[in-house]
């Protein structure tokens, strides 16, 4: 509920950034160690044994993971280093160690390589992320010290990439095939009877090999399977089933989509998952918007949920393009509804979002049922939205009076949490944290975000050419968001430190109150309008 924890959001995403405290967790330590509950900070690795698997740290009384955004051996090194190993081996992405239910605590990871502990090293805030557990990650750290020898010591060998050259000249070469694969599509050109050409290609493979995959139904007594696949999906099958022998394949933009949609129809999940992350890449091409939310409707057609998960965050960091676009008044219910659930939704304000949900519905008219309706509406924040905007809500709404209890209801709540002190919020179960009406998405307007106005590519020249130095700016801000706060305030300080000439240009933000400074990096070059 407390709403001045994201009291504003910043156009160059500066995010405050707290640090828990950390303790160690002791994988070779005494046995009373060994055996001791865990404490805050502890790290351990599940499901790959003493030496590798998913990293899991412990925070706030549960064990959760971590998203392998920014992953390389410097944050490895750091969690081997906590669980008294001598060093990483190799980051794992991707690997299935088994169930995970839990939350997902740390996400854009980054570390030094010098850290004690994995708490230590710079990150947004404890379980904030939009990752799922498709994305955790794991590490292989060293056993022992490459200077010591033991006569019973394991040496792993891996010569799976020529193995997979292998496989892959046998099915170029055909020897031995006994499964037949017959590949069909329409052709443009039209028959003398009125039907269009059907264009066969024959690919012959291997029953054994096919066998992994029982989608193919190569059992025994079946020798073929005919498939059919529109015109320009038909050059990429034959990628497709080479990859079923090598698990390598030369994806380009063009072939994604047919490879994704092969993956699916015959259970190939490891393909599939890549493919669909490759999609991302092709999401801001289309300015229409057609293309992403077509995506949207594939990916849960086809149950990808990185897929789906990519397509929501796109649309949801790009809403207000989204709903200038052609294909606003054609998105589904869906995925309207699904993105009135997120929190990195980027609006300028609540009440512009409700606009946009009231014209939605008014352009969609009887087509969109009314409890459906109140369903999406439902979804709005009303707490969030500005008290000046909530006095002139009934006489400015379009759907007021076909949902009026809906209103009024959402509309008290807001007015209580304007007006109530701070001791009758956190005393009223109904103020909960865990309620999303009280959560923030990322708003552009003021007091949510400020632009910082400084002439940034001659600054960062001349920073380059001259000096270390920063730019120096003050926020004032809210301490609260509610009407009853809102002429209280708090100063921040604000240092954009200088980047460095080895990589693109990049900012350093630091938040100051009180005097203390916190430091958080940007990404490079979003795609994404931010705040």
């Amino acid at each position: 509920m407390l709403a001045h924890r994201n009291v504003f959001s910043l156009w160059l995403l500066l995010l405050l950034y707290v640090s828990g405290s950390a303790l160690r967790l002791s994988m070779f330590g005494d046995e009373s160690r060994r055996n001791s509950a865990p404490r805050e900070g502890d790290v351990r690795l599940f499901g790959g044994g003493v030496s590798e698997g998913r990293v899991e740290i412990y925070h706030d009384g549960k064990w959760g993971t971590v998203c392998d955004d920014g992953w390389d051996m410097a944050e490895a090194q750091v969690v081997c280093r906590q669980l008294h190993f001598p060093g990483a081996n190799a980051v794992v992405f991707g690997k299935n160690y088994g169930k995970v239910s839990g939350p997902i605590w740390l996400d854009d990871l980054s570390c030094q390589g010098t850290e004690s502990y994995l708490s230590k090293c710079a990150f947004t805030s404890w379980g904030a992320t939009d990752c799922s557990h498709k994305e955790d990650v794991g590490v292989i750290c060293e056993t022992s010290n490459s200077n010591l020898t033991k006569s019973d010591s394991l040496h792993s060998l891996d010569h799976s990439i020529s193995l997979s050259d292998e496989r892959g000249q046998i099915f170029d070469s055909s020897n031995g095939c006994d499964f037949l694969i017959l590949v069909q599509s329409a052709s443009e050109n039209v028959q003398d009877d009125g039907t269009q050409e059907v264009v066969e290609t024959p690919i012959c493979a291997h029953k054994h090999i096919l066998s992994q995959f029982p989608l193919f139904n190569a059992s025994e007594g079946i020798n073929n399977i005919t498939v059919n696949v529109s015109q320009s999906c038909q050059p990429h099958v034959t990628t497709f089933i080479r990859y079923i022998y090598t698990r390598k394949a030369e994806i380009a933009f063009s072939s994604v989509q047919c490879l994704h949609w092969l993956a699916y129809t015959f259970g190939v999940e490891e393909l599939m998952e890549d493919t669909g992350r490759l999609f991302s890449k092709i999401l801001p091409e289309d300015a229409s918007f057609q293309t992403q939310v077509s995506l949207y409707k594939y990916a849960v057609d086809t149950g990808d949920f990185v897929l789906e998960e990519n397509c929501l965050k796109y649309l949801a960091w790009n809403y207000q393009n989204l709903t200038m676009s052609p294909a606003w008044t054609h998105i589904s219910i869906q995925l309207l509804g699904s993105l009135l659930l997120r929190s990195d939704l980027v609006v300028p304000d609540e009440y512009v979002l409700l606009q946009t949900v009231e014209s939605w519905i008014k352009e969609k008219g009887n087509s969109t049922p009314l409890d459906t309706q109140h369903d999406l509406l439902s979804r709005i924040r009303f707490p969030m939205i500005p008290a000046e905007a909530l006095y002139d809500l009934e006489f400015n709404s379009s759907l007021y009076s076909s949902h009026k209890n809906l209103y009024q209801e959402n509309l008290l709540e807001a007015y209580q949490f304007n007006i109530l002190l701070f001791s009758n919020l956190k005393s009223n179960p109904k103020f909960s944290t865990e309620n999303d009406h009280y959560q923030t998405r990322i708003y552009t307007a003021k007091p949510w975000s400020t632009v910082i106005t400084a002439t940034i590519t001659p600054l960062l020249d001349y920073w380059y050419d001259n000096h270390y130095g920063q730019i120096q700016t003050q926020l004032d801000v809210p301490i609260h968001y509610s009407l009853m706060f809102k002429n209280n305030r708090i100063r921040w300080g604000v240092n954009i430190e200088k980047p460095t000439r080895m990589f693109k240009p990049r900012l350093e933000v630091q938040l100051i109150p009180c005097g203390k400074a916190v430091s958080r990096r940007t990404p490079p070059e979003p795609t994404h309008p931010v705040s």
